[in-house]
């Protein structure tokens, strides 16, 4: 993915104020738009300064993109870290320029779910201040057990003098048992504050996990690949597998195949209806990179005499 400098296509330095970008954009906009300009590319470069603007002019996107440009080491192709924007607070500005196709590929990919998702409004007559909205990255081990984790919040802010700044704030999160992926976290009163008196909004934490070692989560199942011998495999076996909840002797069944599932009924997710724990045999064939494993793989090839495409007619 090619990185969009934004501020290069804006011709400012990076510390400009918000001013500053507002009146950078409307020069160069009045000198690319297609409606008068002459310019060859006007129309690309029309378009190219709408996703500048788009990003720059708001100072919750403008602090995402400098956290994500912190990252960008220059050349052509970059890959944004993973959950580069975990922790960022929003209020949920969205697109004001039309829809996602307008935008590049760059653009699309990072700015264009977490904003067009992100926040909530404020509740009608009442004036409550307005929703924000962030996303928080959990281990899986605190769903399924419930926790308390300290948050550390970034809340972007415009100073007195017009320029970006990044504000933190630390709170204590409650993490309910049994919580999903996709799944949030409301938090009362810990949005914007009313202008007219009324409650304060709320705080949403739309939750995502973090990878997991050892672990798939597919819904409320979770799901491990656990090697096994051939011997194992064919003969059956009694192995130690590790589960969320501790280590537990599993029975491999004699003649088990490549990928049979074993289900451990209600271990997976806790809920209304709890997902299961699926223990997925993957069979690991040892090297023959001895002598001695030479000669065990030909005993087999001359006494078995097994053919795995036996199926295939051939």
């Amino acid at each position: 993915m090619e990185f969009r400098d934004y501020y290069e296509t804006l011709g400012v330095e990076r510390d400009v104020t918000q001013d500053e970008i507002k009146r950078a954009y409307r020069k160069l906009a009045r000198k690319y738009h297609p409606d008068v300009s002459k310019e060859e590319n006007a129309e690309q470069q029309f378009k190219a300064l709408g996703e500048a603007y788009e990003v720059l002019k708001d100072p919750e996107k403008r602090a995402a993109y400098d956290q994500l440009g912190a990252n960008w080491q220059g050349g052509q192709d970059f890959n944004a870290p993973p959950d580069w924007d975990a922790g960022f607070e929003f209020s949920g500005g969205g697109f004001t320029q039309g829809d996602g196709q307008a935008y590049s590929d760059f653009f699309e990919s990072l700015f264009g779910q977490s904003f067009r998702n992100a926040g909530r409004q404020p509740h009608g007559p009442s004036q409550q201040g307005g929703d924000r909205h962030a996303r928080v990255v959990i281990d899986l081990e605190d769903s399924l057990n419930g926790a308390t984790r300290k948050i550390t919040f970034h809340v972007p802010e415009v100073d007195a003098q017009g320029h970006v700044r990044t504000r933190e704030r630390v709170l204590n999160i409650k993490i309910p048992k049994g919580i999903a992926p996709g799944q949030s976290i409301r938090l009362a009163g810990q949005g914007d504050p009313s202008a007219s008196g009324g409650k304060a909004g709320d705080l949403y934490l739309d939750v995502e996990f973090k990878k997991h070692p050892f672990y798939r989560l597919d819904g409320a199942d979770i799901s491990i690949d656990l090697p096994i011998a051939p011997w194992e495999a064919a003969l059956g076996a009694t192995v130690k597998v590790p589960t969320p909840s501790g280590r537990v002797d599993v029975k491999i069944p004699a003649g088990s195949a490549q990928g049979k599932k074993l289900r451990f009924k209600d271990k997976g997710l806790p809920g209304k209806k709890p997902g299961h724990f699926y223990v997925v045999l993957q069979i690991v064939l040892p090297p023959a990179n001895t002598p001695e494993a030479e000669k065990i793989y030909q005993l087999m090839a001359k006494e078995l005499a097994f053919n795995p495409r036996a199926g295939l007619g051939v």
